[in-house]
């Protein structure tokens, strides 16, 4: 299986909403084994489309912690439609935006409905890391990253350092 390549900022592609899965078949399927295993080597919890390059909204994730009783999740087309309370993620992190961790507010509660690989629809009422973990992903999904939810100092600060070294 291909390792795909993660997409990190300043890519503008990162920045995009992506586009509802019309159909789900085996260039879907193929796409969501590339993304387990792109995530699962990367030592991840949750990957979007966009972050691999596929302007589709869809996004896996894998909150098990533990590879023995590994528990890969797909949302297809995923939508939060409740949230409730407020929490702080602390120390939230993303493959796309690495060597920077920050706390960011999130809604402690949602209900998120979406469809899984079969197509069929889903429900899911998640709170705490779970919650936490479908928010990020579904942000990416809305052309989103997670430095776009902390102060405006941290994030000139963490953009001054990429720009840094990408000019060496």
């Amino acid at each position: 299986m291909p390792m795909l390549n993660i997409l990190t900022y300043p890519d503008k592609f990162l920045g995009q909403p992506a586009k509802p899965v019309k159909n789900i078949d085996g260039t879907t399927q193929k796409i969501i084994e590339d993304m387990s295993f792109t995530m699962y080597n990367s030592k991840g919890v949750g990957l979007a489309a966009i972050q691999v390059g596929f302007d589709k909204s869809l996004i896996l994730y894998d909150v098990s912690q533990c590879e023995e009783k590994r528990s890969l999740q797909i949302l297809i087309n995923p939508r939060i439609i409740e949230s409730n309370g407020r929490i702080i993620s602390e120390k939230e992190g993303c493959l796309s935006v690495p060597d920077l961790r920050a706390d960011v507010k999130r809604a402690e509660s949602i209900l998120v409905e979406a469809f899984d690989r079969e197509g069929k629809p889903m429900r899911i009422d998640a709170e705490g890391y779970l919650a936490i973990v479908l928010q990020h992903e579904i942000d990416h999904l809305n052309g989103i990253l997670f430095i776009d939810h902390i102060s405006a100092l941290k994030r000139e600060l963490y953009k001054r350092r990429i720009k840094k070294q990408l000019r060496k």
